[in-house]
């Protein structure tokens, strides 16, 4: 691993890791993030020796989502195809998570928002620092969401409360996660790393055929991920040329309230 690598991968006794190392910019996802982490997970999926994986990240926060900054330069180039990322990286990613064949554990610590919950919400298990904040947050800026949300959040809580987290984007605590059964364990944040690791390192010593059945049989159980991730993507290309969603951003990062005009 490289020390300008912003995403880490380490395996230890069929443990993969996989390590977030934006903290300076709350893991948020620019290019070369988006890229690293398509690789890592690839690799891990290409690893037979590999028998549970761990995504976890440095800093407070998990992945606040989109590097916005980053988002603004693509608008300002060529606002036809700055939505382009969510085929050509969104997608493959979250295609890549999901069909990864053992078990996936998300750590996730402080803000967990947009495509960072879209990520954590394709691991099999979710545990949660106490003090984690989940949210939307893509029509804040104008946008329907992307990463698979439009799939998991309805399959884990039906269609009117994930509707509801999607147009409103409202903030929701891990208490909240926990009792809707979006995450698996709230654990104290200090204690969050060593209880994530733990648990992963069960699986990884685990039955791992059964596992990978179970992962099998529950991913049957409903369908339409690869629908959801296509319908995500013309809604992100029409969205993305609004007027609402670029002034939506330009407003977000002046730290202002932005003023939506419905086009």
């Amino acid at each position: 691993m490289s020390t300008d690598d912003v995403v880490g991968l380490s395996v230890d006794a069929g443990l993969a890791t996989i390590t977030l190392r934006r903290a300076g910019a709350s893991n948020a996802l620019d290019r070369v993030v988006k890229e690293q982490l398509l690789a890592a997970v690839e690799k891990v999926a290409a690893d037979d020796g590999v028998r549970a994986l761990l995504l976890q990240a440095e800093g407070k926060n998990f992945c606040v989502g989109q590097d916005l900054a980053e988002h603004v330069a693509g608008l300002e180039a060529d606002a036809a195809h700055a939505m382009d990322t969510v085929a050509e990286h969104y997608n493959p990613l979250l295609r890549a998570l999901a069909g990864v064949r053992v078990p996936v554990v998300v750590a996730v610590g402080g803000a967990c928002v947009g495509a960072g919950l879209g990520i954590a919400l394709a691991a099999d298990i979710r545990i949660a620092g106490e003090g984690a904040k989940f949210a939307t947050a893509f029509t804040g800026i104008a946008l329907a969401g992307d990463s698979g949300l439009s799939h998991t959040l309805v399959q884990a809580l039906g269609a009117s409360r994930a509707t509801g987290l999607m147009m409103l984007g409202d903030r929701f605590t891990a208490a909240q996660a926990l009792d809707w059964g979006l995450v698996h364990r709230v654990v104290p944040d200090a204690e969050l790393g060593a209880a994530a690791t733990a648990l992963a390192r069960k699986l990884a010593d685990g039955p791992t055929a059964a596992y990978a059945q179970v992962k099998a049989l529950v991913s049957a159980s409903s369908t339409g991920l690869a629908e959801a991730l296509e319908r995500e993507r013309g809604a992100a290309e029409q969205l993305g040329r609004s007027k609402d969603h670029r002034s939506a951003v330009d407003a977000f990062l002046a730290k202002r309230t932005p003023a939506f005009e419905g086009h």
